[in-house]
């Protein structure tokens, strides 16, 4: 990154689960009031440089989703847009890569976000068929029409139906996670009262109103709907088994793990000069270092890459654990924070994975997630980033000046975002 990059809030959608109030719209149709809202909140005349967009499950019907939705909003046809994708960690990602392209004077501003349609997959043909029938078409006779028929295999003629699993080991997000929980002896009882802290942190963020202004509103969709008032540990500790159904020793739950999600979430990224072009009062943060990191799936744990990279991060930096004012913590399932944050908290563990020898401190759970995050607002997956970022720089602006953040992102394929923010001045 080229001299000084921020992170400003940004708007989002409500965020439902799937097949709810947010069904009829598809992943560009999410986004699209998500750049206009955002675009209507620029001072007069002003425009974004470039934007950037995620969505992980991907659609036949668009190949650059970011440059769709900016024609669609009926934008600025001048402003370039391209697309990002690292499973949960995309919008994140985005970000970051827009920042790479920032320059003072040059590229001032960009427009960066994400959204997922879990309601909208699109159902596909197994490869085998999808050959066979374009061959179909392409024949020049009915004989060799049939003769292709012929050969297709009984096997392929079937729909393709996408999986929320790994293309490598053919394990879902949740079954992998089980096998972390037991490697590292997370209890059932501490997911669910990891759980039940969300909801209660998430539903009191509503009533306060801390989400009105990163907000906005669709036709019959002005909240999110995943929040539960009425959840209890007795309620979540009646749950199944999710994942690992037949052991006897399954742990992850429907109440425990993020529920499949529809959304779309935005932040702006920004040099010194482009903040200047944003709304007065508009919440931002700078972005002192960033790890996107990887790590071995089979043996290291999928969703484990961020309890690698933070010790890292905050090594280069001399900082320790206590240092850091405010953790968001993506939750893809209450598990995988309890997991990556035992791993934090075992020194050995982070000398020998991670090479960091210093002592880095008590973890502080209590500056987790203040406001809630994935198990109780949800999870469309390439929108969590932008929403995680996006509120923390709320959050880190309602705090003192230098005060640090840290963002932190897990995705499938071992994958990791973490990102370090500090509260700057007020003044732009």
């Amino acid at each position: 990154m080229d001299g000084e990059i921020y992170i400003a809030a940004g708007l989002r959608t409500p965020f439902s689960k799937a097949d709810g109030v947010l069904a009829k719209y598809d992943a560009i149709e999410l986004s699209v009031p998500v750049a206009q809202g955002m675009c209507a909140r620029l001072k007069p005349g002003t425009r974004p440089d470039f934007a950037v967009w995620g969505s992980v499950v991907p659609s036949l019907r668009w190949s650059n989703i970011a440059r769709e939705i900016w024609l669609d909003a009926k934008l600025d046809p001048h402003v370039p847009a391209y697309s990002v994708v690292l499973a949960c960690a995309s919008s994140v990602t985005a970000a970051l890569s827009a920042g790479g392209l920032l320059r003072d004077t040059v590229r001032d501003l960009a427009i960066v976000g994400g959204a997922e349609s879990m309601s909208r997959i699109q159902i596909g043909l197994t490869q085998g068929l999808s050959d066979g029938l374009r061959k179909i078409i392409q024949a020049r006779s009915l004989r060799s029409r049939l003769e292709t028929i012929s050969k297709l295999r009984l096997k392929d003629i079937r729909l393709h139906i996408p999986a929320i699993v790994n293309r490598t080991t053919g394990l879902s997000m949740g079954e992998h996670t089980e096998i972390t929980a037991k490697e590292w002896r997370i209890p059932r009882t501490a997911q669910d009262e990891w759980a039940l802290k969300g909801h209660q942190r998430a539903v009191a963020a509503q009533k306060a109103g801390f989400f009105d202004d990163l907000i906005v509103p669709l036709p019959g969709a002005d909240h999110d709907t995943i929040p539960r008032a009425d959840t209890t540990l007795a309620k979540l500790a009646r749950l199944p088994p999710a994942f690992d159904k037949r052991s006897g020793a399954g742990t992850l739950t429907a109440g425990n793990s993020s529920p499949v999600t529809d959304g779309a979430a935005s932040v702006w990224v920004a040099t010194r000069t482009g903040l200047t072009r944003l709304a007065e009062g508009t919440p931002f943060a700078r972005i002192v270092d960033f790890e996107i990191n990887a790590i071995d799936l089979h043996t290291e744990g999928l969703l484990m890459a961020p309890s690698y990279a933070i010790p890292r991060l905050l090594e280069r930096h001399n900082l320790r654990y206590g240092d850091i004012a405010l953790w968001e913590i993506h939750e893809a399932f209450a598990a995988q924070v309890l997991a990556n944050v035992a791993a934090l908290e075992d020194r050995a563990w982070v000398a020998d994975r991670t090479g960091v020898t210093r002592d880095l401190g008590t973890f502080p759970w209590e500056r987790v997630n203040p406001n809630g995050s994935s198990l109780a607002l949800g999870h469309p997956f390439a929108a969590t980033g932008a929403r995680d970022l996006s509120q923390t720089v709320k959050e880190l602006w309602a705090m003192p000046v230098g005060s640090r953040a840290i963002v932190s992102v897990c995705a499938d394929g071992g994958q990791g975002a973490v990102v370090l923010l500090e509260r700057p001045a007020d003044r732009v």
